[in-house]
Order: C-alpha cells, then structure tokens, then sequence
C-alpha cells in the first residue's frame, strides 16, 4: 500500500510541475523573432503591440530580427526552439504559408511545427512607383510596361514574399511584364525605390508614409478592398481599372508545436487585450493597418486558407524561388 502510494504521489508530481510552470509562466523574458530586419512593417507593428503585452505578462518582449530567404530562417529558428512560451514568432505570411510552395527542402511543417495563437493586425499593399516613372496611375503603369515589355523592374522583400507574390498576381491580371528584384527584407526594397534603382514595388503603407508625403515615392492604388483613411485622394486596384485585385498581409504570432495550452491561451488573452486597448488601437490605425486580435482556433483556420490559396496563385502563375 505504502508503494502504490508513493507511486500515486510521484505521478502526481509529474503532472502537477507543468502546471505550475504553466500557471507561473513568464518569469523571465520573452524572445520574440521577426522575419524581418528592423523597419520592416512587422518590426513596426511589433514594437507598437508587444510593450502592451509586456505590461500585462510582467516580463519584457524582447524583439530578435532575422531577416532573409522570405522568413525561412526565423521560421526554423523558433520552430526548433523549446515549446516553453519563451521563444515566439512575430510572423507575416510569407515564411508559413508561401516560402513552403516556392523553396525546396524547407526545414519545418507549417501545420505541425508551430501553435497559433492570434491574428495581430492585417493592412492592405500600396502600388509605389519612382517618381521618375511616367506614370500617375494605374492605366498609365500599364500602358508604359506594356509599351516597353520587361524594361521596368519591381522590388519585393525576397523571393516567396507576399509582396513577391501579390506583384506577380498583378502582372497576370493587368497582363503586363516586370522584372523582379528580391531583396533580404522590405526596407531594402524601399531603399532601393527610394534611389531610383528600382520602379516599381507593391508595400504595407505604415513604413512608406513619411517618404509619399515628402513626394519621394508617387502611389497609385491601394490594393484593398476600401481607401485608406491615411491616403484617402488614392484609389483601390478596383477603381484604378484592376477589378477585384486585393492583395495585403498579415501579422499574426505563433509558438513552437507542443507549447503548454495554458501558456498558448495566456499569450493569446494578453494579446487580445493588448490590441483591443483603445490606446494600441489608435497607434495600429494610424500606421495604416486593421487591428485585429483572433483567437488560436480563427488564427489557424485562416493559416490553412491562405496556404491553400497561394499554393494554387503560385501554381497558376509559376513563381519559383529565382
């Protein structure tokens, strides 16, 4: 009888560690990586969401950008991290339902390699040109790529980006031809913009304000399905003459697979409460995007429909890692 109940007690030790580590949790800092080096808009929407959620969990959120291969480094990195709650992932859609279509060998499981647990914020893409293009609108880009097939460039932030993809699906849909130029991150893209060595390039709009205002960039239509109230003179894709072209992102954060229940429904309720707090709100507007703020189960049914649907945009329209 006594060993049963030293078993019985032992048993009970196994199961009653997590949860108390479970019901602690944190009680140290967080690691929090991006698929971006530092401007990028998830570095921006980052550092606006999680001082908030830092407040709330008493610990800081301390942000680790790994930019490059469209988010498939950050992406192994925390999917090899130990499921503990300490190392999360700040992830636009690229790295989880894109670079898994377009790149060979990729070393982690999009389905069974990461814990959702909310959808942050969403924002539409902006169509930027150089203000050297000759081109003020939609209609006069297109007439110019297709006067001069191949000549004009466009800048993504790599290849199997949402931006690498959404140009490709305006090109098919405006039936026009640009050259693609990735780079390691979307602040280079827009660097580059910004010189003239590039033309063209689609974008999140909360990084690009400062430079359309200074007239340093010219944008032509917001790839959503409404105007942005921060852009309110510049058209939707619809009413600039591409019918029902909508393209944009997402930011959404994610944990290792095998992280505690307790710890995903923590994060995702500090979340929440983060991004619904009229203060963070505000800050997320006015750098263009939507705040959402999703729970687990909305978050990943929505990873599942975006991996559908680019697997078949980049089947239709042949994007290849270059």
């Amino acid at each position: 009888m006594k060993f049963i109940c030293s078993v019985v007690a032992g048993l009970a030790l196994v199961f009653l560690v997590p949860l108390a580590a479970a019901q602690t949790y944190p009680d140290k800092p967080i690691r929090v990586i991006l698929p971006v080096p530092g401007g990028g808009t998830p570095d921006v929407l980052a550092r606006t969401v999680t001082p908030g959620m830092a407040e709330l969990l008493g610990q800081p959120l301390v942000i680790d950008n790994r930019g490059g291969a469209g988010g498939r480094i950050a992406a192994e990195l925390v999917a090899r991290a130990a499921p503990d709650g300490y190392t999360l992932f700040l992830t636009s859609p690229g790295a989880l339902t894109i670079v898994p279509h377009v790149s060979k060998n990729v070393p982690y499981d999009t389905h069974k390699d990461f814990a959702p647990i909310g959808l942050i914020s969403t924002g539409p893409f902006l169509l930027l040109v150089h203000p050297s293009v000759r081109a003020r609108s939609v209609k006069e880009l297109i007439a110019l790529a297709r006067a001069e097939p191949g000549k004009l460039d466009y800048s993504s932030a790599g290849n199997g980006t949402a931006n690498h993809l959404a140009m490709e699906r305006f090109k098919s849909a405006a039936r026009v031809n640009f050259t693609h130029v990735p780079y390691k991150g979307a602040p280079q893209a827009v660097t580059d913009l910004l010189a003239g060595r590039v033309s063209v390039t689609l974008n999140s709009i909360p990084p690009i304000l400062a430079h359309i205002k200074a007239g340093r960039m010219q944008p032509l239509a917001v790839a959503g399905a409404r105007r942005s109230p921060l852009l309110p003179g510049v058209p939707t894709m619809s009413e600039a003459g591409v019918p029902d072209f909508e393209a944009g992102s997402w930011l959404g954060l994610v944990a290792p697979a095998g992280t505690p229940q307790r710890i995903i429904a923590r994060l995702s309720e500090v979340m929440v409460r983060t991004v619904s707090a009229p203060e963070t709100r505000s800050r997320i507007e006015a750098l263009g995007a939507d705040p959402v703020g999703s729970s687990p189960g909305e978050f990943a049914a929505l990873i599942r429909r975006e991996w559908e649907l680019n697997a078949k945009v980049i089947k239709l329209a042949g994007v290849k890692v270059d």
